[in-house]
């Protein structure tokens, strides 16, 4: 439980942000609109990109942001930049945009100026998109802010337009067989909102795909399931690998608060990471000379200094199951033999 905890905006305050999300609705597009989106291949892509923020341990305001670029389809890292924020804005369930979109935006728009080479051509994002309460989830407000193609991916179903995780919903769950099996979450509007998507054949839980901006459900869901090594789409997974790592080498270090504030401010910025370093079956998760991760830990060990809330779990129990988001762990995180 966050130390905190932030109270609840102003009614005023939520009226605005229903309003901004109205406004910005209207410049959803959510049919594809690029050339590799009609390939069946996806011949033309390569770059994704992927974003995560992870809270402090014990913080509801403190925070690291990531976002990583992956060529594509090697999914190998090769651009990556985190750094520590503080969330002004509460938590508040249907406007996790206002919360951390803008932090979000601050990394794309920080990559564009920087390593514009490195620009993906897609992102990927832990949240939803059309999904939503009002259809404008966090991967639609960092579409339309950033106008990239953007995929909305989350690891629980939001219950909205009579979508349930009932009964009904778990038994179509037991159907999915193989890895990319799906099947429609379409609510009592009788609109399709998304996709149940069994990411990996080992998956017993689905995820959640949908529209963000400037892509179709279909290639999103096709698209998230060629990204998956494991449960959770890789680029999704390495920026929260990277963000927790970041809290844990900025934070975890010993010696005094400005020396840590020294060693942050010398880690902070953006790093092209040689191609063919990490993701190749030798050095996946491994991080390539440049963009050391720092020394290795136990995953069955708790890692100080991160919490991830609230919208997502902490890893449980040794965090070796299938369906655990950061399993199998990076090489660079494994206590040496």
């Amino acid at each position: 439980m966050a130390l905190e905890a932030a109270a609840r905006p102003p009614e005023e305050t939520l009226l605005l942000w229903e309003r901004e999300q109205a406004r910005l609705k209207t410049r959803v597009v959510v049919r594809d609109t690029e050339a590799w989106q009609r390939d069946p291949t996806f011949s033309g892509l390569q770059r994704v990109g992927g974003l995560d923020v992870s809270f402090v341990n014990g913080e509801s305001s403190r925070a690291c942001a990531s976002l990583v670029v992956l060529s594509y389809p090697e999914l190998e890292v090769v651009y990556e930049d985190s750094h520590m924020v503080r969330l002004k804005a509460p938590y508040v369930s249907g406007f996790l945009a206002f919360r951390e979109v803008p932090f979000l935006v601050e990394l794309v728009q920080r990559l564009q100026e920087k390593e514009p080479d490195f620009m993906p051509q897609v992102l990927l994002v832990d949240g939803n998109g059309v999904l939503h309460q009002r259809g404008f989830g966090v991967a639609c407000h960092l579409g339309v802010l950033t106008d990239l193609p953007c995929i909305g991916v989350a690891k629980k179903l939001l219950q909205v337009d009579g979508l349930e995780n009932n009964s009904l919903h778990k038994e179509k769950i037991v159907l999915l067989q193989a890895g990319g099996d799906t099947f429609p979450l379409m609510g009592n509007s009788g609109t399709v909102l998304g996709m149940a998507l069994k990411s990996h054949d080992r998956s017993t839980k689905p995820l959640y795909v949908s529209v963000g901006h400037r892509i179709s459900l279909e290639v999103a869901v096709r698209l998230t399931h060629h990204c998956c090594r494991f449960r959770i789409p890789e680029p999704i997974r390495q920026a929260d690998i990277r963000s927790r790592e970041y809290i844990r080498r900025t934070l975890g270090h010993p010696g005094s608060q400005a020396q840590r504030q020294e060693r942050s401010q010398k880690e902070q910025g953006p790093k092209a990471c040689p191609k063919g370093s990490p993701g190749s079956p030798a050095d996946q998760g491994r991080p390539p000379k440049d963009c050391d991760r720092g020394p290795s830990t136990d995953p069955k060990d708790p890692q100080p200094g991160f919490q991830e809330q609230p919208k997502a779990q902490q890893l449980e129990g040794t965090g070796h199951h299938e369906d655990s988001d950061l399993w199998p762990p990076p090489a660079w995180l494994q206590s040496p033999s």
